[in-house]
């Protein structure tokens, strides 16, 4: 990961190249066995069905140029931008053990400030194209992924409220807490669990930080503002681990989609985003149209994605990236 200087662009708005559900995709909200990849112990995808894709130029508004009465928050849009140096600045990202150890407390507490609850970070993605393309393992962990270049969600209807009960139970063989947890220990008290999905709030917020010593200028990654987003725009993507079947939502073009991008992002920078919040609109009805329906309530997820930005220079180095979720628990 070379460290120069890379000028970032500043203009307001820009186009990228986003990737879609084709049209001919039906909609769901639940699982039914159209739209899914198969997935190895490493990560890796071996095997998809009714990927019908649809790739769009499309603008993507610049948030850093945004206005203090514009700028776009986690509760309202599903996506915030904070100033967040690192607490280790020296932290080895490529160690499993480092980053559940000495980062996860970090993130953690990121998200219950940022977010007024409890924050349990339990699992982590370290993304890199030319990583993936070497095949470059994380010591004691995965294969470094490649980022997603696919307008997505990371939970649904089912899999949200399933990854709580999950982590209210002792670690299965893959979990990334294995190694943390004691015999019979799960990350989440039951209780707690059992309060915040009988009528409680829960929530899930990943934070995205680069973690290469330049600025993200290749593959940034795109955010749709949650307030645009339809039932009708969701199509439900099985992945079918080892062990289990997890979900998530991707997407189908809609011409309400309002895209917005952070250019240049440094590691002393984090950006949250909601993955899902049980209060949305979306979450707590299946008849919802969309979070619209009732700005007072926070929005449910923001749809995201890598994207190709035409203005990236052909010798800027590659995006190296580390995401963390974690799960949030209102009293």
């Amino acid at each position: 990961m070379p460290d120069t200087t890379t000028e970032i662009p500043r203009t307001t708005t820009g186009t990228g190249r986003l990737n879609y559900l084709d049209q001919s995709v039906h909609p769901s909200l639940f699982r039914n066995g159209e739209v899914l990849t198969r997935r190895d112990p490493d990560g890796n995808d071996y095997g998809t069905t009714g990927l019908i894709l649809e790739g769009m130029e499309l603008d993507i508004h610049n948030a850093r140029s945004l206005s203090q009465a514009e700028r776009k928050t986690c509760r309202d849009n599903g996506f915030e931008l904070l100033g967040s140096p690192l607490e280790d600045p020296g932290i080895d990202f490529f160690s499993h053990d480092a980053v559940v150890h000495d980062y996860y407390g970090q993130c953690a507490r990121l998200v219950s400030e940022t977010m007024g609850a409890r924050a349990f970070a339990f699992d982590h993605n370290i993304r890199s194209a030319s990583g993936k393309q070497s095949r470059k393992r994380v010591n004691g962990g995965q294969l470094v992924q490649e980022p997603l270049h696919m307008v997505h969600g990371d939970y649904t209807l089912f899999s949200a409220p399933q990854r709580l009960r999950d982590l209210a139970r002792p670690p299965s063989g893959n979990d990334t807490l294995r190694s943390v947890l004691g015999a019979g220990e799960s990350l989440i008290d039951p209780d707690d669990a059992g309060r915040a999905l009988e009528g409680g709030r829960f929530a899930i917020i990943n934070v995205w930080r680069n973690i290469a010593e330049t600025p993200v200028v290749v593959r940034p990654l795109a955010l749709c503002d949650a307030r645009c987003v339809d039932r009708q725009d969701l199509v439900v993507f099985e992945i079918h681990y080892q062990d289990r079947i997890g979900e998530n939502y991707f997407a189908r073009h809609a011409p309400t989609h309002r895209w917005y991008t952070y250019p240049g992002l440094t590691r002393d920078e984090a950006l949250l985003i909601k993955q899902w919040d049980s209060a949305g609109v979306l979450a707590q009805s299946e008849g919802a149209v969309s979070d619209a329906a009732d700005p007072d309530n926070p929005c449910t997820f923001s749809f995201h994605s890598a994207f190709e930005d035409p203005s990236a220079p052909d010798d800027a180095p590659d995006r190296w990236s580390i995401e963390v979720r974690c799960m949030v628990i209102y009293d």
